[in-house]
């Protein structure tokens, strides 16, 4: 923002504070249901398929994503249950159809998780993924009786996987380290699990989009992702789900995450702006291209801001890259090109609310965290669906992108610690992310704000 603008709106006059808090107190007040605008009733999504299929992945990811995009989602496991029930698992036999006490324990952990899901819903949750089998049509429909009892909206997603490849690889790359198997050869694991799956095909009814379940929600993911079928999908979170799932590709890929190089306003303290690199800024562009080198990612995308100081920095890289306006940084309003303690002295009120949450804390005329989540979700989508990515950002950029896939609340994200001159690796593992953090060795400022000593929450949702 130009200084002739800054000067103009460097001070809000006492009626406009006056309005402005009051704008405040009725935003607060609202965040809390900020997250049910996409949903009119409370949802329960209901996974679907034979072992092995990849179910708790998308749970685990498709849970990880509804939280980050601010709608309060919890994955209810019915292995938890069934093992907390059965305290040690001998073999497939538990899993007979013909196994009539087994059966019946299955059933009761069912239940206990359906009442579990029922306090969650009800103490302000929006969504239940509840993942399990779940492959008969009697347990749907004792799930839908559920449902229907209590007004929750339900929504299938099932997935069908016909490939012996990605069927032996999910086996050994997860069910091998299952709570199930302490301490058992991985050949005895396989032989073993792959029979629990021969029981369940004796029974395994899947949906019948023609028939009998032409009137329920669904998504059919088929031999993981190659194609989709989705039926009656009934509302926007609905839609969002199916969305999601059609992005995530399951590949071996790493993403690589940094910010810019030091600039010329990260020197001076101030935030915003469209500086330029500074001296050790551009030794970081040369440090980090010597990092792609050493590395041999030569097929890797390059993604940037539009903003100077990303540019500069992934122009030393000698490759094409991409530049992103959704990948520019929050946009501070009228604090932009300030320092922390010129807007604490020009806007005291603004900074103080700042540091009470500063997650959904907007700028006047700017942006909140939240803001920024809802901008960069093209962004995690293409992230899902890409091979090898170094994206060159911004700090709070960073911290959202950090937040997704380390799956960082909404109090956290704010105050993720993300260095200058630093390379985080991101590699998707079965259920979670590994990161590998790169110290550059190039000396820069540090911007990182913690959360302050005084912090607190505000309670009017309590």
């Amino acid at each position: 923002m130009a200084a002739s603008q800054q000067k103009g709106t460097a001070v809000l006059e006492t009626s406009t504070e006056g309005k402005r808090t009051e704008l405040r107190a009725n935003e607060v007040q609202k965040k809390c249901s900020w997250a049910s605008y996409m949903t009119n009733s409370p949802t329960v999504i209901v996974m679907i398929g034979l072992p092995a299929r990849g179910k708790t992945y998308m749970s685990k990811k498709l849970t990880r994503y509804l939280n980050w995009i601010g709608v309060p989602t919890k994955v209810f496991n019915l292995g938890v249950y069934r093992r907390e029930a059965v305290k040690a698992y001998k073999s497939y036999d538990f899993f007979r159809h013909d196994n009539e006490e087994a059966m019946e324990i299955r059933k009761r952990c069912a239940l206990v998780a359906l009442r579990d899901v029922k306090a969650y819903l009800t103490e302000g949750g929006q969504i239940a993924v509840f993942d399990a089998t779940n492959t008969t049509r009697e347990r749907r429909e004792l799930i839908l009786s559920f449902a229907k009892e209590h007004a929750y909206k339900v929504f299938f997603v099932e997935s069908l996987c016909d490939d012996p490849d990605v069927i032996a690889a999910n086996v050994m790359n997860v069910k091998v380290s299952s709570p199930d198997y302490p301490e058992r050869h991985r050949e005895s694991v396989m032989e073993d699990f792959l029979k629990r799956i021969e029981c369940y095909k004796v029974t395994y009814q899947p949906l019948d989009p023609d028939e009998n379940d032409r009137d329920l929600s669904f998504i059919q993911v088929i031999n993981v992702g190659r194609s989709f079928l989705v039926n009656r999908v009934q509302d926007y979170i609905q839609s969002k789900i199916v969305y999601y799932l059609m992005n995530i590709h399951v590949h071996s890929h790493s993403i690589y995450l940094c910010r810019h190089g030091e600039s010329d306003h990260n020197v001076e303290g101030r935030i915003g702006g469209d500086a330029m690199l500074s001296v050790e800024g551009k030794k970081f562009a040369g440090a980090l291209k010597g990092f792609v080198e050493e590395h041999g990612l030569s097929d890797l995308k390059v993604w940037t801001s539009q903003l100077r100081r990303t540019i500069q920095t992934a122009e030393e890289l000698g490759v094409p890259y991409e530049q992103w306006k959704i990948l520019n940084e929050i946009d501070a309003g009228v604090c932009e090109e300030m320092t922390y303690d010129i807007i604490e002295k020009t806007y005291p009120e603004e900074f103080s609310l700042r540091d009470q949450d500063k997650y959904h804390y907007r700028y006047p005329g700017g942006e909140s965290y939240q803001d920024l989540v809802q901008r960069l979700e093209p962004v995690i989508m293409e992230l899902e669906r890409q091979g090898n990515v170094l994206v060159i950002c911004h700090q709070a950029v960073m911290r959202c992108l950090l937040a997704y896939f380390l799956d960082k609340s909404a109090d956290d994200l704010p105050y993720l610690k993300c260095p200058l001159h630093t390379v985080l690796k991101l590699t998707p593992v079965a259920y979670g992310c590994k990161v590998d953090m790169f110290d550059l060795k190039v000396k820069a400022v540090n911007t990182h704000r913690d959360r302050p000593l005084s912090h607190y929450r505000l309670t009017l949702c309590a």
